[in-house]
């Protein structure tokens, strides 16, 4: 075995190689590595620190399997390579992280496969696999998802209090206990504890040695029990705060209850394999996983010095990933379309509408990373406003790129209904696609529309927008977009029919008036 680490760390060959796709993945992942190291800042992605060093311990721990195998280059790994690639480019011009994320595993896997064989990759498949869990997930999946989990949590949680005898109303994830308000934000919302949860259940399961269908019951397991025990949270908080005040809800007392749940919900899954184990003992056989007959022919024979170098599966990977490097380093896919007139320009009155121009908080502007905005409400002869908003993004790139409301108008006791596509008619005569929806918070009520106006394109789904922004990207050089967001009131005295009708009566009017600022 001394031996099969002599030649595999320190072949001259083995380091090139190495030394050379390290310098490649550098090139080509830097700035997005260094984008998701952040997001690990975040309390929802903590956990992904940890990941690295689980890896190389997964690894670590494999290292008999895997060096007792000689590696025998596979072009089957070239699949995997071009798939991943594909995928960066994917990524890059559609502005997409998580895309780039997992073009990454895919040319890692691809390059193991193309260099060492499948027989010899079999053997470290887990650890490569649960790379994939240090990835975070896109922005639009983070807030749906967020979301679910903060109404699941907040009715669960209202219920529990209910049975335990207080009295609980709950208005979206605002919970009113009488006396005081608890609001489930992201940070309650079971997100935090859910993936840590879930990737905790996988390694559980990886060492959990039993059959498969046991180690699926185990990781299925963790979601529900994760939110059920979130919920369980939120409830003692609701209890503990009629008793001791609303300390209970911030600082240490809210950090230690969420560590709490945490450790309570890991000695549950620990419980399911000691009952998992009592109960199907005798009808299971023991899983020995089967790595293959052990190779006893020395690594040095198969890797002989410096012939790694000249392998084809090493060359013409080099040459794609070299010429992909060379392509995002030296062509500008995008350029910044400028807008044809800034919105400051934008005119207050339109027709019989009358505007006035409102301000952004400056970190919602910097969240948001815009070329240009306006944000204004506009009133009718009546009186009735429409709040009209558009951002205009001249070049949208990784982390730059156009956020839906579909996100952000939800939350805070806000409920959407009749929720889906339409299409309204213009004066002209012609059909516009756009999102609509109604936003309900009794006694308020709102009726929105939003859409994408995309180079000469009238998008409604995001998905549309990150596709062509690949597409026009590589055909034109362009990836510019707007968002119009349109809201108005159902007021009291009216149905929801005449919003509509004044709706569009607005987005007639404006639209022309818009089309002379974006370019087209």
């Amino acid at each position: 075995m001394k031996s099969h680490f002599k030649n595999l760390n320190f072949s001259k060959g083995v380091m090139a190689v190495f030394s050379i796709y390290a310098i490649l993945f550098a090139g080509l992942y830097y700035s997005p590595f260094s984008v998701m190291v952040k997001w690990w800042e975040r309390d929802d992605y903590s956990y992904c620190y940890l990941i690295p060093f689980i890896v190389l311990y997964l690894l670590w721990e494999k290292k008999n399997y895997f060096l007792d195998k000689i590696a025998m280059p596979d072009w089957k790994g070239m699949i995997l390579l071009v798939i991943g690639i594909a995928f960066y480019w994917l990524g890059e011009l559609g502005g997409e992280f998580y895309i780039i994320y997992l073009s990454s595993w895919f040319i890692l896997v691809g390059i193991c496969v193309l260099n060492m064989g499948i027989r010899k990759v079999k053997t470290i498949i887990f650890p490569l696999f649960f790379i994939l869990t240090m990835f975070p997930l896109p922005n639009f999946f983070n807030f749906k998802i967020t979301l679910i989990l903060k109404i699941i949590s907040s009715k669960l949680g209202v219920m529990m209090m209910q049975v335990y005898g207080m009295s609980a109303y709950r208005e979206g994830n605002v919970i009113d206990l009488g006396f005081t308000k608890l609001q489930v934000v992201d940070a309650c919302s079971g997100l935090r504890y859910l993936f840590p949860m879930i990737v905790l259940s996988i390694l559980l399961a990886y060492f959990y040695k039993a059959r498969w269908w046991k180690k699926l019951v185990l990781v299925l397991s963790s979601v529900p029990l994760t939110i059920l025990t979130n919920s369980l949270r939120i409830a003692l908080t609701g209890i503990l705060s009629e008793k001791f005040g609303s300390k209970v809800v911030e600082g240490f007392f809210h950090d230690f209850e969420g560590w709490l749940i945490f450790m309570i919900t890991l000695g549950i899954l620990l419980g399911e394999m000691w009952i998992l184990e009592k109960l199907f003992k005798n009808k299971d056989a023991i899983e020995i996983i089967d790595y293959g007959d052990k190779e006893s022919i020395d690594a040095g024979e198969a890797l002989k010095q410096g012939s790694v170098l000249i392998r084809p599966q090493f060359l013409v990977s080099v040459v794609l990933l070299s010429l992909t490097l060379g392509l995002t380093q030296g062509i500008e896919f995008r350029e910044a379309v400028p807008m044809n007139r800034s919105f400051s320009e934008f005119p207050m009155k339109v027709g019989e509408w009358v505007g006035s121009r409102q301000l952004m908080e400056l970190k919602f502007v910097e969240e948001l990373d815009f070329s240009d905005y306006i944000m204004a409400d506009y009133k009718d002869e009546s009186g009735k406003i429409v709040n009209f908003y558009v951002a205009y993004y001249a070049s949208q790139r990784k982390g730059e790129s156009i956020h839906s409301p579909a996100s952000c108008l939800r939350g805070g006791g806000w409920s959407f209904n009749q929720a889906g596509s339409a299409h309204i008619v213009l004066k002209d005569g012609s059909m516009m696609p756009v999102n609509r929806a109604v936003i309900e918070k009794a006694p308020v009520k709102q009726l929105s529309y939003y859409w994408f106006p995309s180079r000469d394109r009238i998008l409604t789904n995001a998905y549309q927008m990150k596709l062509y922004n690949f597409w026009d990207a590589l055909t034109r050089q362009r990836t510019d977009g707007s968002l119009v967001r349109v809201i108005t009131l159902v007021y009291p005295d009216e149905s929801l029919e005449a919003a509509e009708k004044r709706m569009q009566a607005f987005i007639s009017d404006i639209n022309p008036v818009l089309k002379e600022f974006l370019p087209r």
